[in-house]
């Protein structure tokens, strides 16, 4: 019988207060509201003209802010600190940055779980295949059953001659999700080192994976409406890893098979061993490092540079949102060449004014469709600029969704009171 898991350590008082800052953006007026109402496709076709065409491109001109990004209901709540490993400093969390679904306060901290490794065995069926519910490059993940009932997801990191990197992601992930905590972001329960074995313990999210439910493996599509709201949903938990965890933190990976859904189709961001975190006492912007992620979701800058920031992840953000749009994977080796890339050949469609034309055809084309359609090809335009000055924050992602969504509303609305024209009493 294995030790029982050391938890993620005690607190300690945060000396330092964290500036409060938006690390990530230059300014919020540079960036062009989707809903400014000026001709989307000349101002997100001047933001990153060079990606597609001439190498020369200009900035976006400055237009006035819309709607500023607000959080619903938020809660403050201790964070833990890192592991053994590597110690993380823990402090109450900015009320603003944090979002919770009204129960924070029942539940335990995150990490302090507490398993030794015949609980997971018989948790898990001694890792039964019945058992998998998903696996990556860094390990299996297993659907699991704890002795008193909770329900959790065990993610085991696989086992090879090369141990330093996955145990390096295996620490990395842990001391990541061991000082978040947000309502769209997948909680930490708790980890095990035993032997060979590194086990991460989290919160398990029952409705499979945003690309799945693209792919419809899942039954029912996915209404646009509801895509929607789950690029809001990341764009959330992108801007609180960014600004609003205890020190700033870039996904690296984000890309739709690492965003879960509930069963009301709410969505939560998962798989941190990519993640790097910013001390902040450095007060970095960015940082050189070794290329990690996902064909068709990296950003062009940080191959080329090897400079990491946290406009890497509205570049995969950006490619997301063509995702949701169109339905299709990042890279379609199938199809013709033109099409191989999707957000490139998205960009190029919306640039030439026929955006409607990326639709999943599993969607029917009406008025409100075509209007999200449009807005939020716009904004993955701004996200997908070839340079990271050019792209917008995820906050302010947030907020132009926030605003496409309430417009989507209202047009939705005023369809419902003025039938179509032939049904109209004359």
């Amino acid at each position: 019988m294995g030790n029982p898991a050391t938890p993620l350590g005690g607190r300690s008082p945060f000396d330092g207060r964290r500036r409060r800052r938006d690390s990530c953006d230059a300014s919020r007026s540079s960036t062009p509201s989707v809903s400014s109402g000026r001709n989307p496709v000349s101002i997100a076709a001047r933001a990153i003209s060079s990606c597609f065409g001439s190498p020369e491109a200009r900035s976006p001109s400055p237009t006035d802010d819309s709607e500023d990004f607000k959080a619903p209901y938020v809660t403050p709540s201790l964070s833990t600190q890192g592991s053994s490993h590597g110690s993380l400093q823990g402090s109450r969390r900015r009320s603003m940055g944090m979002h919770t679904d009204g129960s924070s306060h029942s539940r335990h901290q995150p990490g302090a779980m507490r398993l030794t490794i015949t609980e997971i065995m018989m948790a898990t069926k001694n890792f039964s295949p019945s058992l998998m519910i998903g696996q990556g490059g860094s390990g299996t993940v297993y659907k699991a059953q704890l002795a008193d009932g909770t329900v959790v997801a065990v993610k085991r990191a696989k086992k090879n001659a090369n141990n330093s990197r996955m145990d390096a992601e295996f620490q990395n992930e842990i001391q990541t999700l061991a000082c978040i905590e947000h309502l769209n972001l997948v909680r930490l329960h708790g980890f095990l080192e035993h032997q060979d074995e590194r086990l991460v313990v989290v919160e398990y999210v029952p409705n499979g994976t945003l690309r799945e439910h693209l792919d419809c493996q899942r039954g029912k599509i996915l209404e646009l409406a509801t895509r929607l709201e789950i690029a809001i949903d990341v764009a959330h938990a992108i801007t609180y890893l960014h600004m609003y965890s205890d020190n700033p933190i870039i996904h690296r990976d984000i890309k739709s098979s690492n965003i879960l859904l509930t069963d009301n189709l709410r969505a939560k961001v998962a798989d941190f061993g990519f993640a790097r975190l910013f001390m902040v006492e450095s007060d970095a912007t960015h940082v050189s490092t070794q290329v990690k992620g996902t064909a068709g979701y990296l950003d062009p800058e940080y191959l080329r540079t090897y400079q990491l920031t946290v406009k890497s992840d509205v570049y995969s953000f950006g490619v997301l949102l063509v995702e949701l749009v169109s339905g299709r994977r990042p890279i379609e080796p199938r199809r013709e060449l033109n099409e191989r890339l999707t957000a490139n050949w998205a960009m190029k469609k919306f640039m030439k004014g026929s955006g409607i034309q990326t639709l999943d055809p599993n969607l029917q084309p009406s008025l409100a469709t075509n209007f999200v359609v449009e807005k939020i090809l716009e904004l993955a335009l701004l996200c997908l600029a070839p340079t990271k000055k050019s792209r917008p924050s995820m906050r302010r992602c947030a907020e132009i969704l926030w605003t496409v969504r309430k417009d989507y509303r209202e047009i939705l609305s005023s369809d419902l009171h003025f039938p179509p024209s032939g049904q109209r009493n004359h």
